[in-house]
C-alpha cells in the first residue's frame, strides 16, 4: 500500500503556542492549572496535559478564587474576562492571535456604526467568544438561506467578520450572498483568513486526485478536521475522520492501494504514526509526502511565560515545525 501524506498537516502555529501556554505556566505556576475549555480540540492532547497537573473545567465557577486560569485557544467573550478579574483568578490568554485580530476588526466595524455579522458555525467556542467580544447586536450567518432571511433594510452599513476556521472557499457563496443582500457592505481582505485553515484545505484537494481513500485524524468536534473529511469527500474520494489508529476500520483500506493521510490543525504528529502503524499492521506500506507548502508561522508567547533570554526560543516565540509562509499581515499576530 502506498501512502501520502499532506503537506501541510497536523499543528498551526495558534494550536503549538497553546499548548506551550499550559507546559510553561505548570512549569512556572505549578499544578494545578486550570483550563477553561479544551486547549485545543483533540483528546490525545488535552489528555497528555491532564497527566502533567491541567485540569479542564468548562466554566469559571469551578475554579477556585485566584487560581491560575487559562483561556483556550478559541477564545472567551469579554463577559469571561470580566468573570475572571472579579473572582481575582490568575488568567493567561492561549487565545489564537488571528481570533484576536478577528475581534479586533468586529469591534473597529461596530465602532463605525455598522451592523456586523459573523460568518461561521452556531456553538462552537470560538463563534461564542467572538459574539461577546464585540459590543452590539452580532447577527451569526452559517449558509447563504439565511442571508436572504435577513431582517435588514438593503441600504444598511454592514461588516462581516468569519470564523477562522473557515477558509476563503468555506466562505465564499455566503460573502457573495452578502454583497448582492446589502450596497453598503465590507469586510476583511481575504489574506486576513486563517492561513492555516486555508492550506490545510487547498492539500487536501490536492491530495484527492492521487489517492483512493482519504483518512483525516482529528476530533470529532474539531470544526476544521471535519471540514478536511467533507472537502474530501466533495472531491469524490471516500474520506474518514478518526482520532488515531485504534478507530480505523480495515474495510476502508481493503484492496485500495494509494491512501491519503491528514490531520486537523489540533491533531499531533503522533497521531499520524499511529495510523500508519497501523496500516502496517493490515501489510507493508510505503510512505511519501506530498509536495505543499511549508509553514513557518511563530506567535509570541505572554509575556510573563516568555523567555527571558533572547538565547532561547528566539524572544519568546513558539514555533510551528510544519507549520506556507503566511503574509505578513495574517501572521502579525
Amino acid at each position: 500500500m502506498q501512502v501520502i501524506l499532506a503537506q501541510p498537516r497536523g499543528f498551526c502555529a495558534g494550536v503549538v503556542r497553546a499548548i506551550e501556554i499550559v507546559d510553561r505556566a505548570l512549569v512556572k505556576h505549578g499544578a494545578p492549572v486550570f483550563v477553561r475549555h479544551e486547549i485545543v480540540h483533540n483528546k490525545h492532547v488535552v489528555e497528555a496535559l491532564r497527566h502533567k497537573g491541567a485540569r479542564f473545567v468548562e466554566e469559571l465557577d469551578e475554579v477556585p478564587t485566584g487560581a491560575v486560569t487559562i483561556f483556550s485557544a478559541h477564545g472567551v467573550s469579554r463577559d469571561v474576562e470580566s468573570d475572571a478579574k472579579t473572582r481575582q483568578l490568575h488568567s493567561i490568554d492561549a487565545t489564537c492571535p488571528l481570533v484576536i485580530k478577528v475581534h479586533t476588526q468586529g469591534r473597529q466595524y461596530a465602532a463605525s456604526g455598522r451592523t456586523v455579522i459573523l460568518i461561521g458555525h452556531a456553538g462552537h467556542p470560538e463563534v461564542e467568544g467572538t459574539m461577546g467580544q464585540i459590543p452590539g447586536k452580532v447577527i451569526l450567518v452559517q449558509s447563504e438561506a439565511e442571508v436572504a432571511l435577513l431582517d435588514l433594510p438593503t441600504d444598511t452599513p454592514v461588516a462581516y467578520v468569519t470564523q477562522t476556521t473557515l477558509s476563503v472557499d468555506d466562505t465564499r457563496n455566503i460573502i457573495a450572498a452578502l454583497s448582492g443582500r446589502f450596497a453598503n457592505l465590507v469586510g476583511p481582505d481575504t489574506r486576513d483568513i486563517c492561513y492555516a485553515t486555508q492550506n490545510r484545505q487547498s492539500a487536501v484537494r490536492e491530495l484527492s486526485k492521487r489517492v483512493e481513500v482519504i483518512l483525516v485524524i482529528g476530533a470529532t468536534n474539531s470544526s476544521n478536521s471535519n471540514r478536511l473529511r467533507e472537502i474530501g469527500t466533495e472531491s469524490g474520494v471516500p474520506s474518514y475522520l478518526i482520532a488515531d489508529g485504534s478507530e480505523l476500520n480495515p474495510e476502508w483500506v481493503r484492496g485500495v492501494e494509494v491512501v491519503g493521510i491528514t490531520a486537523g490543525a489540533s491533531a499531533p504528529e503522533e497521531m499520524v504514526k499511529d495510523v500508519i502503524a497501523t496500516l502496517r499492521q493490515l501489510g507493508p506500506v510505503d510512505v511519501s509526502v506530498m509536495d505543499g507548502r511549508e509553514e513557518h508561522a511563530e506567535f509570541r508567547l505572554p509575556a510573563e511565560l516568555a523567555d527571558p533570554s533572547p538565547r532561547k526560543r528566539a524572544a519568546g516565540t513558539a514555533t510551528a515545525e510544519t507549520a506556507p509562509q503566511p503574509d505578513p499581515q495574517t501572521a502579525a499576530g
